[in-house]
């Protein structure tokens, strides 16, 4: 016939018995975990009983562990240090901005806002543990859905399902041209004027690239109309425009870093209403972090006012 299985021990045995094992002594033990002495030797008692195994010989003058409680005092204190940690992690867990945040971002947002994100970060919420990933929207959507990011920061609309988006601001695109080009520096471009330029924009995946084809489109561009496709990121595009190959569509926000270094460019704004993006935090709908997302919305809106940009919600 099998033999019965021991019973499952409780904490509180566990406890009693790692106890008296480091101090070999029943009222000193008792006196460090803050338990009775009958107590504490009822819980080791029972503990013994639960297992089926003889822990410590008693003898009228001291405390001995036996060979089986040598043994099993180094598991236990495993065990008790083990539900500690858990404690702990519940403890941060229930805490607003502590442990990991994985925040995704795409590459038109990355070198732009991050400083301010970083800065305010470092400043407000000391202890979080902010990790960053730089990807394209599709890859930044899966990972968010799959769990491996917990947050996004990013262009919308999105149009996902499950995703909810908490709007941050709204930034105006600008023409960078090069210096001799006719509408350098110009402050009243009217849209019309993307129909025939020759425009460069950011190979396929970049989601800049697809709102800069929407506004061509709003103004009228014919898909015939000669778009060439030949940088992988801004700073690529901006330089290509310096060189005298044609125009592009930046967002306010990558102005200042991607043409204070280069004096063959020059900036054309657009007449109000300027073609627009809008930037916001994207999380998983009904996430157990939403508060706090919620929460460091309303802080980086305020954070992000020195830019020039229109603050929204």
């Amino acid at each position: 016939m099998p033999q019965a299985r021991p019973r499952q021990p409780s904490l509180a045995q566990l406890r009693a018995f790692a106890a008296v094992a480091e101090q070999l002594h029943f009222r000193d033990a008792a006196t460090a975990i803050g338990m009775s002495q009958p107590a504490l030797s009822g819980a080791v008692s029972a503990l013994e009983d639960a297992l089926g195994v003889q822990l410590l010989e008693r003898t009228t003058r001291k405390v001995l562990l036996s060979p089986a409680g040598e043994r099993l005092a180094a598991r236990a204190r495993t065990v008790l240090d083990a539900v500690g940690a858990f404690m702990e992690e519940a403890d941060a867990v229930r805490a607003p901005f502590t442990g990991v945040l994985r925040l995704g971002v795409i590459p038109t947002v990355a070198p732009y806002l991050l400083p301010t994100v970083l800065r305010l970060v470092h400043e407000s919420y000391p202890a979080l543990d902010l990790q960053v990933h730089e990807e394209q929207t599709f890859s930044l959507l899966d990972g968010l859905t799959q769990g491996r990011l917990d947050l996004l920061l990013l262009a919308v609309p999105l149009g996902a399902p499950g995703v909810t988006e908490i709007p941050l601001f709204d930034e105006d695109f600008v023409l960078v041209t090069p210096s001799d080009h006719w509408l350098a520096g110009r402050g009243d471009i009217p849209r019309a004027a993307l129909r025939e330029l020759e425009l460069l924009l950011l190979d396929e995946g970049h989601c800049l690239r697809d709102q800069a084809l929407d506004v061509c489109r709003e103004a009228g561009r014919t898909d015939g109309a000669p778009v060439t496709t030949s940088a992988a990121g801004l700073s690529t595009l901006v330089q290509l425009v310096g060189g005298g190959l044609g125009v592009t569509l930046l967002p306010r926000t990558a102005l200042r870093v991607e043409t204070g270094r280069n004096d063959q460019l020059s900036t054309g704004y657009f007449a109000d209403p300027a073609p627009s993006r809008r930037i916001a935090l994207a999380m998983r709908a009904g996430a157990a972090r939403q508060g706090e997302f919620e929460e460091f919305a309303v802080a980086l809106r305020g954070a992000l006012r020195s830019l020039p940009v229109r603050i929204v919600g």
